[in-house]
């Protein structure tokens, strides 16, 4: 039941990641209101590290910011790496 809670709640975050590169990317090319970098950088610290690197790419927004495109696949190594540990615990 946990587990499955938890499933569920990745799949969220990450959708939640991937749409708000998609929607930063919209409001950057109309030069209106812009997610702040913390808010997509806290997204993917809270689990949709996969998402946001989706969105990154597909959208093609934020690939020349290296603290995108080396920060999320930090995070998304320490989040493997994390899940492993506690897998062999």
């Amino acid at each position: 039941m946990l587990l499955d809670l938890f499933f569920y709640y990745l799949i969220a975050v990450n959708v939640l990641g991937f749409s708000l590169f998609g929607i930063d990317k919209s409001r950057a090319r109309r030069h209106t209101w812009r997610i702040p970098e913390k808010t997509l950088f806290a997204v993917a610290l809270l689990g949709g590290s996969i998402g946001c690197l989706a969105g990154m790419y597909t959208f093609r927004h934020k690939t020349k910011h290296p603290s995108f495109t080396i920060g999320l696949p930090l995070i998304l190594a320490l989040q493997c790496f994390l899940a492993y540990w506690i897998s062999i615990q």
